[in-house]
Order: C-alpha cells, then structure tokens, then sequence
C-alpha cells in the first residue's frame, strides 16, 4: 500500500511540473524523438533493514533469557553503496513539447556491506554471542516508461517503472559459551519499483547529455534455518527455529550520455 501511494504522488508532481513547464514555454523546443543509446555512470547510496531472530525450545540449547538479547543483536541497519555505470537505450515521441518515451538499462551496482553486533547470555555473564550479516549486489536492469516537457533544448523528465537486481542477503550466528554456530542465506534476483527524474540537455544535432536520480525499492526477503550446532564433537538443536531478513532500497544519482539516431 506504501508503495502504491508514493508511486501516485511521484506520478502527479511530475505531471504537475510537466505542465507548468509546458504552459510557460513559449519558444521552440528541440527535438528530442527518436531512438538513442548511450552509457552512464553515477553512485547509488543503499540502505537495508536486517534482523536475526530465534526461538526458545524446552528440548534447545539457549536459556529462556537468550532469544531476546539475541534479537536485539540481531536487528541490524545496513548502508551499502556502490559506483554504478551500464549501457542504456531507448526511443521518444514528441509531440510539441511534450515528449514520451522508453527506456531500458543494464549495469554495474555492486553494493556491499558486512556488519556485527555482539551481546552477552543474561544468564551467563562471562560468555556472549555475535549476530553477523551482509547484503550485496552485483547488477541492476530497468526498464521505465519517461515522461516530460522539452524548454529549447532541456528536456526535463520523470520516470518510472520495473528494476531487477540480484540480492545476496547472508546471516550468521557465533558464541563463545559452546562454540556454537548457525547461518543463513537467501541469494536471489528481486524484483521492484524504480522511479525519480532528470533533465536532459541537447548538446549536437544527435547527442544529448542527461543527469537523474532514481529510487528503487526491492522489497524485503526472509529465510529460516534450524542447522544450530554447539559442542565438541557437535550437537544439533533444531528445536531452536531461526528467521533471518532482510529488506533493500537504494537511491541512484547518475550523470549520461546519448547518440540518437
């Protein structure tokens, strides 16, 4: 429901800036229709809400007290980032100054973090227990319907539409009481909602230069484990569940290049 309400009020303060901007353009916009290709390169500034949680089980290996401060170590906040750069093409229809178009993009986006908490056993002072957990990707595709109003040769947009990146989320469980160890994973492709704007500017007959910044949110992902072992030689306590999360946003800054055909 969040998504689909700032995905409306996005939509209408570009379409309201699109139509001021068309309504005090008096002089002759350039032309931007037609096909183009070109390259980029930028920044992306992420951020990931992730937590670690178990159970307690009569027939486990944590006293009733440890969940809880396992929890608290568990709830981590990440802010990976990344330079970003790729190839993109597309295709515009102008009519007047109103232009409307594709475009579609493929790249670099290697955001990368590791964090650790550690915490002690309430009910066993002398010994703790570490929560560590990473996000990365390696690669992100959009493909975005663009919308907007050209002003001489500036052509100021919004967009918006479908991104896809690979996400891999892993998890891991460590203490000093036992040696005891659990770990978790989720590495998959997400897909997600990207929208923002930008402005273009017409610098030759067929090429162009752009900025933009984009905000993409791919949801969040959730696994669950019961591989605890602690002891030498090890034991298993499967009864002790384990669910790790989670979630990825990103916001993209970045500075193109077109040839248009």
């Amino acid at each position: 429901m969040q998504r689909q309400v700032f995905m409306k009020r996005t939509w209408a303060v570009v379409c309201l800036v699109i139509l001021t901007l068309a309504v005090v353009n008096s002089a002759q916009a350039s032309d931007f229709g037609g096909v183009y290709v070109g390259v980029n390169l930028g920044g992306a500034s992420g951020g990931s809400n992730a937590t670690t949680t178990t159970i307690f089980s009569p027939t486990g290996y944590f006293a009733m007290t440890s969940p809880p401060a396992i929890a608290i170590a568990g709830a981590q906040k990440l802010s990976p980032s990344s330079a970003v750069g790729g190839g993109q093409a597309g295709g515009n229809f102008q009519i007047g100054p109103f232009v409307l178009g594709g475009e579609i993009d493929f790249g670099h986006m290697q955001l990368s973090k590791q964090q650790s908490k550690s915490g002690i056993y309430p009910c066993c002072p002398t010994t703790g227990f570490t929560v560590t957990q990473s996000v990365r990707t390696d690669w992100l595709f959009t493909a975005r319907p663009r919308v907007g109003v050209a002003f001489h040769r500036v052509l100021f947009y919004g967009t918006g539409g479908l991104a896809v990146t690979n996400f891999d989320y892993k998890a891991r469980f460590d203490d000093t009481f036992a040696t005891a160890t659990e770990n978790g994973r989720v590495n998959e492709n997400r897909k997600g909602w990207i929208a923002g704007g930008g402005v273009e500017f017409r610098i030759a007959h067929h090429w162009s230069v752009k900025g933009e910044v984009l905000h993409a949110d791919f949801g969040s992902v959730t696994t669950t484990s019961t591989n605890l072992m602690a002891f030498t030689p090890p034991i298993a306590f499967p009864t002790n569940v384990w669910t790790h999360h989670a979630s990825l946003k990103t916001t993209i800054g970045r500075m193109g290049i077109n040839f248009r055909f």
